[in-house]
């Protein structure tokens, strides 16, 4: 079946991996395995883990939603240190960090020009403060990556009743952020308020790229056009369905990796008082782990500073133990311990993400092969797919050579860029992913074999 292609040629596509759906005229038939990752999205993705800061006047009166109404006085944390909340996220392991510079209550963490609802008129240091600035800084001396959120609903500024006026007062505060703060990793963009109120989303984009033309934007698989990423479309820590990064909108293809966005402590996103028992514990954050970068996307994980404007003390601790426990379960990767073997397979088996095994030009199944000297016991597989050409795997199978046959011990769809399988530990000395299909010839950066010592 075929269908009229909107847009330009090599941009089309339907609900299946293989099936091609649009024909530009004199031009070769596209689809899902043409479409390929830009540089910044390889980057970005293999960044895997960060964190999103919600902190604001909301912060100081118990609140996740603001009405726009708080008066800028009652922002004053006596001891705001961005570097003691980036340094705690790169204890669990994140990478880099998106700080929330305006809220839907429509107050800027940075001292704007465009209007007074700011740190500015706020007695935080005097009024000279600027919480981007700091945040800005401290990522870049913990070697994170940073990123902003504008929201572009805005409860305060009485602009937002006329879209026309509120969209230049919105590019204006981006043209600030956007040139003012160093390179953005990444730009959170959403619909948020949009009822009634139609937002100039291709103006905004335009803005950007004029200052940060390889900022990654993260919006709504409903802003499809504009982002470069996708919101998972929950707020619960997984991903819960197999992870194709290149989705399909109204018969355009484009490549979408997922990020998952997930509070530090349930349904929370801003610091409440008395709130101890909210804190996810370390097995909840491990399951969202594995359920997020374990399947392939990126994990946004909320921290909230508190009224002081420091991360709590259990807020610390727990993102240290999150981090010890990743790299306990995910340290002592088995196949080091292979035994001799060509080159090509050894590069999936180094430990080194960069290099990578290659199956026979053209293949459509192939076999990558693992030997031991001696039976290891092992009950998790991470398998990383090389997706600068595309993401290849349609269907795996991971078995496990046992009492003198294979015995399968997992089996899936899609690869991308990471998975985690687990099953019931098995020991073996000869262990083998087989790519049962595949669009084209696969790349295999890594296939690793952990023992987690956890019953399933």
């Amino acid at each position: 079946m075929k269908r009229l292609v909107k847009g330009f040629c090599g941009i089309a596509g339907a609900g299946s991996l293989l099936l091609a759906v649009g024909l530009c005229a004199g031009a070769q038939t596209v689809n899902f395995a043409d479409i390929k990752p830009s540089p910044q999205q390889v980057e970005w993705q293999d960044l895997e883990f960060g964190v999103i800061v919600h902190f604001g006047t909301n912060t100081f009166l118990n609140r996740e939603w603001g009405d726009g109404t708080a008066d800028p006085k009652v922002f004053n944390p006596s001891q705001a240190n961005p570097e003691q909340w980036l340094s705690a996220a790169k204890a669990a392991g994140a990478r880099y960090v998106v700080l929330v510079a305006k809220h839907h209550d429509g107050f800027c963490l940075w001292p704007t020009k465009q209007t007074e609802y700011s740190v500015a008129n706020s007695p935080w240091l005097g009024g000279k403060g600027d919480l981007v600035r700091m945040t800005s800084d401290a990522a870049h001396k913990l070697g994170l990556k940073f990123g902003v959120y504008e929201s572009p609903w805005d409860r305060h500024d009485p602009r937002y009743k006329d879209p026309a006026a509120y969209d230049r007062y919105y590019l204006s505060e981006l043209e600030e952020l956007s040139s003012n703060y160093g390179n953005l990793n990444e730009f959170w963009l959403d619909g948020a308020g949009s009822e009634g109120h139609a937002y100039d989303f291709k103006k905004i984009i335009e803005s950007l790229r004029t200052y940060q033309p390889n900022t990654l934007v993260f919006a709504d698989t409903g802003l499809f056009e504009y982002g470069d990423a996708r919101w998972v479309g929950n707020e619960v820590g997984n991903i819960p369905f197999e992870n194709w990064n290149v989705i399909d909108r109204h018969g355009f293809l484009r490549w979408r990796p997922v990020e998952v966005d997930t509070p530090l402590r349930k349904l929370h996103w801003f610091w409440h008082p008395n709130d101890e028992a909210s804190l996810k514990s370390v097995d909840e954050l491990m399951t969202t782990y594995e359920e997020s970068v374990g399947r392939g996307g990126q994990l946004m994980l909320g921290l909230a500073p508190d009224d002081r404007g420091l991360l709590p003390d259990a807020d610390v601790a727990r993102l240290k133990e999150f981090g010890e426990a990743i790299r306990a379960r995910y340290s002592n990767n088995l196949a080091l311990k292979h035994a001799d073997t060509d080159a090509n397979t050894t590069r999936a088996l180094d430990g080194d993400a960069d290099t990578f095994w290659s199956a026979p030009a053209g293949s459509h199944s192939s076999t990558l092969e693992v030997t031991f000297k001696e039976p290891v016991t092992f009950d998790r597989a991470l398998t990383m797919e090389w997706l600068n050409d595309g993401q290849r795997i349609e269907k795996y199978r991971i078995e496990a050579w046992v009492s003198g046959g294979w015995k399968k011990v997992a089996e899936g769809q899609a690869i991308g860029h990471k998975k985690i399988d687990a099953f019931e530990a098995v020991t073996a000395s000869r262990v083998r992913l087989e790519i049962l299909s595949s669009t084209s010839e696969v790349h295999i950066r890594e296939f690793q074999l952990f023992n987690t010592g956890i019953r399933h």
